[in-house]
């Protein structure tokens, strides 16, 4: 611990004195705890951190037009534009890695959550899903699967280790809710918990915020923060000793992911590619989202702010978007890669402003709740690592199939279109396996109507991830028969097992071949 004398100083030089202006005021039990986190701080970086962030807030957004051009489609795999026979050869390459172990996923959960109006993390929300399941539960059962596959079609036993990072607000809540569940079922010691940073929030006027009297208002350092806390924590090293050579990197909030997904990794791994990109095509040319593109040659996310309405608009020659792949913060990477940053480039990363309402302790002492930003938090994002890669790859997705985040308490992206964005998805698996989607008068759903998503969606269709990771299976067709059974009787079955369940009052399935 740095001494106290020290720490004043070095607050005094970076014109923070007043972070210590309740010290007499605390009891010792909170000058050695306050102490503990101001040792903690880079007070050497500390004038430099506050400067930056006020001269960030009011700089305007970067134009980059000019600069902008597409990736080049040599370097685009897509889910609907790759040809059958180089999808298939992908996902078994995919298989192969996971099946040997090479395969690990990382998640991004760092992060409260707040908009959605709950104080816990993000992993334990639970959408309204007939089966009650939090997205860490529906993360881990596609673990369980991916990993059943790869194992029986290799006939070996496949392990897929969990990293997850998590920061001082959703580490201890986390472990805890694992813990009660068990770990939904995987080997406690293949789901890897640790912490990111945290940096001082900052007012307006350069002035690092006090959240108590013996308290700085500390914020997560963005998802840009894995590479230093894979650093701090030691993960590399520990994802070197399993052999884990591929990566899967993605945020918690999104309720379609798929973990490990075996045609993203083969085609980045058939491709030689260090660092790889799943985009989702733009729904609208000026959708809010940031595109994955070329800036003076070197790829990367240009933020929707940063291009202007008529570029965004432009089309190619058969009238598609020219900028139109949408990030979606679902990357891959390898371990050399990842080793490459937190050694060579983690400190270029550059810093994002968020502007925040953050609670604070004004000058008297008083605790204030602010009902306008009054804030900044100064964040790095993940997909900053794209210049740094020798060869970076995009894969195309379908957004009903892949994309569909929880970020907001209602309205777009809520529980409400997560949750029917999952079960719109699992009646196109059924309907895609032959069978028919009956309503409680016998009557049966149109395709169009029992997987449609939206407000309003008519069919409670949940398939467990522990039955089908992606609807599989699509190859031999007395297979893909058994599959049509197999599917509806243990939907049935999952849905009356449990007391804990809500019961599909309003479908009966039959199966038509």
């Amino acid at each position: 611990m740095i001494p106290l004398e020290q720490v004043k100083q070095s607050l005094e030089s970076a014109g923070q004195a007043h972070v210590m202006q309740f010290w007499s005021e605390l009891c010792e039990q909170e000058k050695d705890a306050f102490l503990q986190e101001l040792s903690l701080l880079d007070l050497q970086g500390l004038r430099e951190h506050c400067e930056g962030a006020t001269t960030a807030a009011v700089s305007p957004p970067a134009n980059l037009d000019q600069h902008l051009e597409p990736i080049p489609p040599e370097f685009i795999g897509s889910v609907k534009k790759s040809d059958k026979s180089s999808l298939t050869e992908w996902e078994n390459k995919g298989l192969l890695q996971i099946s040997e172990n090479r395969v690990g996923v990382l998640l991004l959960a760092g992060g409260q959550g707040t908009r959605l109006g709950v104080q816990y993390p993000k992993g334990m929300y639970n959408v309204g899903l007939p089966s009650g399941k939090t997205l860490y539960q529906i993360q881990a059962e596609r673990i369980h699967k991916i990993q059943e596959l790869a194992g029986r079609k290799h006939s070996s036993k496949s392990t897929v280790p969990w990293y997850i990072m998590t920061s001082e607000f959703t580490l201890a809540p986390t472990e805890k809710f694992f813990k009660e569940n068990n770990y939904f079922g995987l080997e406690s010691s293949n789901v890897i918990m640790f912490e990111q940073r945290m940096i001082p929030a900052v007012s307006f006027d350069g002035k690092i915020l006090l959240q108590g009297k013996g308290k700085i208002a500390m914020a997560p350092d963005g998802n840009g923060g894995l590479y230093q806390a894979l650093v701090d924590n030691k993960v590399l090293e520990d994802m070197e000793k399993r052999g884990v050579e591929y990566v899967h990197v993605y945020c918690v909030d999104n309720i379609l992911v798929k973990m490990a997904d075996p045609l993203f990794i083969g085609f980045c791994v058939s491709k030689g590619a260090d660092c790889g990109a799943k985009v989702v095509e733009k729904a609208y040319p000026t959708e809010p989202v940031g595109v994955v593109c070329r800036v003076q040659g070197i790829s990367q996310v240009v933020e929707y702010s940063e291009i202007r309405r008529e570029t965004a608009e432009l089309r190619g020659p058969r009238g598609e978007l020219l900028y139109s792949a949408g990030n979606i913060c679902n990357h891959f990477f390898t371990r050399e890669f990842l080793q490459d940053v937190a050694e060579k480039f983690k400190g270029q990363l550059k810093q994002h402003v968020a502007t925040k309402k953050v609670p604070f302790v004004d000058s008297y002492g008083n605790h204030v709740k602010p009902t306008k930003p009054n804030g900044i938090k100064m964040e790095k994002f993940v997909f900053d690592v794209f210049p740094f890669s020798r060869n970076f790859v995009l894969f195309e997705v379908v957004r009903e199939d892949e994309f569909s985040p929880l970020k907001n308490a209602e309205g777009i992206d809520s529980p409400t279109t997560a949750r029917n964005s999952l079960l719109a998805q699992h009646c196109r698996w059924i309907m895609a396996a032959s069978a028919t989607l009956l309503d409680e008068h016998g009557n049966p759903l149109s395709p169009t109507a029992s997987a449609s998503a939206g407000d309003n969606a008519p069919a409670l269709c949940e398939i467990s991830p522990l039955v089908s990771y992606f609807g599989e299976v699509r190859t031999e067709q007395n297979k893909y028969r058994k599959l049509n059974f197999k599917l509806v009787r243990v939907l049935l079955q999952f849905n009356f097992a449990s007391m804990h369940f809500k019961p599909f009052s309003s479908l009966f399935f039959s199966v038509t071949n």
